[in-house]
């Protein structure tokens, strides 16, 4: 369908694992004249270099939050974003089975949205524009905020001269098995759930108010 492509940002995590994908599938990587330019910008790039470009070949941009307003006065226009946390260290295969939101404003474009995305080996879902915010707001809990809870967990474990790297397998099994939840709370444990707040209270204070927002969000 498309055998051209410009990438825009292809120094960047996203973009790099695009352009070294891209290069895999034999599709041709050019600086202008594409059929399609992918900006792999920051967010507060895109409708600045959006409007730098000519109109005429499909444009999209891999952001999760910003909408297709940004892509003006472009309207062959479609938004694919990567679900999918991205590294320098790692290659295209980030890309392998992660999911894609597209979000197009007509048929066409969600043909093209969608086609790219498992060119990419991306699984692709629809995604209402409008939505975005609360849309990326989920990515955001999932992915950052699991580095958050990681970091904090390993302070108490550092605490109680336990090794932090002992928390990766439990992460990992957790998330293998379905994110079923176990411990304290699923049993109503609460006595043992106090414990943990004196404990905490005790050796890290700050972080009390985070374990009780924790508790209570994980509270059936």
């Amino acid at each position: 369908m498309i055998e051209t492509v410009q990438v825009v940002g292809a120094s960047g995590r996203v973009g790099s694992a695009v352009t070294a994908r891209l290069g895999e599938r034999g599709v041709a990587l050019r600086e202008d004249g594409a059929e399609l330019v992918l900006l792999c910008v920051p967010d507060a790039a895109i409708a600045e270099v959006a409007r730098g470009i000519e109109q005429g070949p499909w444009i999209a941009h891999t952001s999760g939050a910003t909408t297709l307003e940004d892509l003006e006065p472009h309207v062959r226009r479609f938004g694919l974003h990567p679900l999918q946390t991205f590294t320098h260290q790692r290659g295209p295969e980030q890309l392998d089975g992660a999911h894609a939101a597209v979000v197009s404003e007509s048929p066409e474009a969600r043909h093209v949205g969608w086609w790219f995305a498992h060119l990419l080996g991306l699984e692709p879902f629809d995604l209402a524009d409008h939505v975005r915010p609360l849309y990326h707001a989920g990515a955001a809990i999932a992915s950052n905020y699991l580095v958050t809870l990681h970091r904090v967990a390993a302070e108490l474990f550092e605490a109680a001269g336990a090794p932090p790297a002992a928390l990766a397998p439990l992460m990992r099994r957790t998330i293998d098995n379905g994110f079923e939840l176990t411990g304290p709370i699923s049993r109503g444990d609460w006595a043992t759930v106090e414990r943990h707040r004196t404990a905490i209270r005790d050796s890290r204070p700050e972080l009390e108010a985070l374990y009780d927002v924790l508790a209570e969000a994980t509270t059936p």
